[in-house]
């Protein structure tokens, strides 16, 4: 199936779908972490991953599983180790998501910029909130 014809509602079902699934954030970072560092251990994500709490990054971990785009292997140790891996399906996201950081990372202060300009526009052509006095 082919999504260039963005007319055709199963095409916009298939990408909408698909984007809710890696256009998290959190997503993107596990499949980020996973692609340039191979596979981890849970606490070992979590750490490279600054803000994740340990339920969003089980929930993350969990749903990329069911998608087909991350395995967890459980070994049989006391106690247990498990690690998480991207499967081929989720090897095919490194490029795409390796561009994106690259991207993110050279054009971070520009939309910071952007957004200055924006705002600062947004508040001179707004007209002041009038002032309300408070009566008891």
């Amino acid at each position: 199936m082919s999504l260039h014809d963005t007319s055709q509602h199963a095409n916009c079902t298939a990408m909408s779908d698909v984007l809710n699934r890696i256009g998290d954030k959190w997503s993107v970072m596990v499949v980020g972490m996973l692609g340039r560092n191979g596979t981890l251990r849970f606490n070992e994500l979590k750490r490279l991953i600054n803000g994740v709490s340990q339920r969003m990054l089980t929930l993350t971990l969990r749903n990329l599983e069911r998608d087909g785009l991350v395995t967890r292997t459980i070994y049989p140790e006391v106690p247990p180790r498990v690690e998480y891996s991207l499967t081929e399906l989720g090897k095919t996201l490194q490029q795409p998501i390796s561009a994106l950081w690259d991207w993110s990372a050279e054009n971070h202060q520009a939309i910071i910029e952007a957004r200055a300009i924006y705002d600062a526009r947004e508040a001179a052509a707004s007209p002041p909130e009038p002032r309300r006095a408070a009566y008891a």
